[in-house]
């Protein structure tokens, strides 16, 4: 009878003991099974649903259109998905008020934790010590590395300080609608940076595509500039598209060491003189006068009311949606090839409460896989290597689009931007507000042929000189 009761009380011992290890093992290989069945898909082998992870709400910044708000909710929502205790407040901002808005978040204590930044804030608030150094962050991830980005994208402080990257790539090509080059017979621009046309090819041809009301085009005597019906060309004269023709001709906006305003020097004065020279002498360009009572760029394009248009990368998402038969070619040259590579920037705030899932967003945010709408659309490029370089990864968004990626987009827009770019003077003009505000202003009298580039910025290298606090890649 003892030996009975021995065996009964071991055999029980036993069934607990198995009971318990049986149910360690269920918890150790997956968590408890009702929250993966609330949480979906989500709960996996490479992203097992953490319980003890307490919920955190981060705010994310931006500006942009109604495609980009869509595509930015769309991405966030997706990184939701992955990481289910990260929930993303995605406030949108209009991009005139941005820098007000934000500044007056800063001021009540309620900033986001990551999100977009202009050049002239973002210049302002890294020198006090506002954002997070990337290159560290990037440095200790043991995902993604600075190396995986392209060279010209990062706003810097110092070679070692990035304060902020380039929320895309973004550079600049030569629009042009197909049908009326092919009508005028005109043969379409090149696409690879050694066939560029010289910049008096490119004149001659914006005659021959300007049309007044008559008939005639720009190249004939009996052409009349006060009645024209088609423009050869149309640019816009803020900073970056100028700078395409500037640095192109050997020019640049301070010295090399940083220490002395330059766009007075031969270089640059005569690049700025052929562009308003096809204003004011060719006529194949609206004024900024006449342009007021245009439409946009990329209206004007799809429209017929001009010709080509020296304009960016994310006028394809226009063009792509109205089904515009339209190509592009790199930008006519002066000495050089070359396209100007431009972005607002995307900074990790410092005062972030939780700064490491603000880098998970951040991490999220400059991969295109999160939020690939944003660049098949036409929108945007991406900002890392193998996105131009690795077929596979190039087809998701160039090839998956062909209608915002016509057939010279490859080479006269990726490929030049890839090997043929230099960085827009945001990302390294130190008081870069101030500097850009003096020299856009002035330049003024310019396009409306009042005075020559070199009066207005020989005059004005006077006035700006003590403005000058150097260059964040000064040599």
């Amino acid at each position: 009878m003892r030996k009975a009761v021995n065996k009964t009380v071991w055999l029980f011992t036993s069934i607990i003991l198995l009971s318990s290890i049986l149910s360690a093992c269920s918890s150790d290989n997956g968590g408890n099974t009702a929250t993966q069945a609330s949480n979906g898909n989500q709960a996996n082998s490479s992203n097992p649903v953490n319980a003890e992870k307490e919920p955190v709400k981060l705010k994310f910044t931006y500006w942009g259109s109604p495609d980009e708000k869509k595509a930015i909710e769309g991405a966030t929502q997706k990184f939701t998905e992955k990481y289910p205790w990260i929930t993303v407040e995605t406030i949108q901002i209009p991009n005139s008020d941005y820098n007000t808005k934000l500044t007056a978040m800063a001021a009540s204590n309620d900033m986001p934790d990551t999100g977009y930044m202009t050049g002239d804030l973002g210049d302002t608030w890294a020198k006090q010590d506002k954002f997070v150094n990337l290159f560290n962050m990037f440095d200790k991830d043991k995902e993604i590395k600075r190396d995986d980005f392209l060279d010209t994208i990062w706003y810097k402080q110092s070679a070692n300080n990035a304060w902020g990257i380039s929320t895309a790539g973004e550079a600049f090509g030569l629009f042009y609608r197909k049908d009326i080059l092919e009508k005028a017979g005109i043969a379409t621009p090149p696409v690879k940076a050694e066939e560029a046309w010289t910049w008096d090819q490119f004149v001659e041809i914006a005659k021959k595509l300007t049309i007044d009301k008559n008939g005639k085009n720009a190249a004939d005597p009996d052409f009349n500039p006060k009645a024209i019906k088609q423009y050869g060309v149309t640019f816009e004269t803020w900073n970056e598209p100028i700078n395409n023709f500037i640095y192109s001709n050997g020019g640049d906006w301070l010295s090399k060491d940083g220490k002395e305003f330059t766009l007075n020097k031969p270089e640059a004065v005569e690049a700025i003189q052929r562009l308003a020279d096809l204003i004011n002498v060719y006529h194949v360009a609206p004024s900024p006068l006449a342009a007021k009572s245009l439409p946009a760029m990329n209206i004007a394009l799809q429209s017929g009311i001009t010709a080509m248009a020296i304009g960016g990368q994310w006028m394809n998402l226009d063009l792509g949606n109205a089904k515009v038969n339209y190509d592009i070619g790199v930008l006519p040259k002066m000495k050089t090839s070359l396209t100007v590579g431009l972005s607002g920037a995307t900074v990790l705030f410092k005062d972030s409460k939780h700064p490491e899932e603000a880098w998970m967003l951040f991490k999220w945010m400059s991969n295109p896989e999160g939020a690939i709408e944003l660049y098949s659309s036409g929108l945007w490029m991406p900002t890392m290597k193998e996105w131009y370089t690795d077929p596979a990864l190039v087809a998701k968004w160039v090839d998956a689009n062909p209608a915002a990626h016509p057939p010279g987009f490859k080479e006269a827009m990726m490929n030049q931007f890839l090997n043929h770019s230099v960085p827009g003077s945001t990302y390294y003009l130190k008081n870069y507000a101030k500097l850009n505000s003096y020299v856009i202003s002035s330049l003024d009298a310019v396009w409306l042929g009042k005075d020559s580039a070199e009066v207005v910025l020989n005059e004005l290298a006077e006035k700006i000189q003590p403005e000058v606090q150097g260059r964040y890649d000064a040599e």
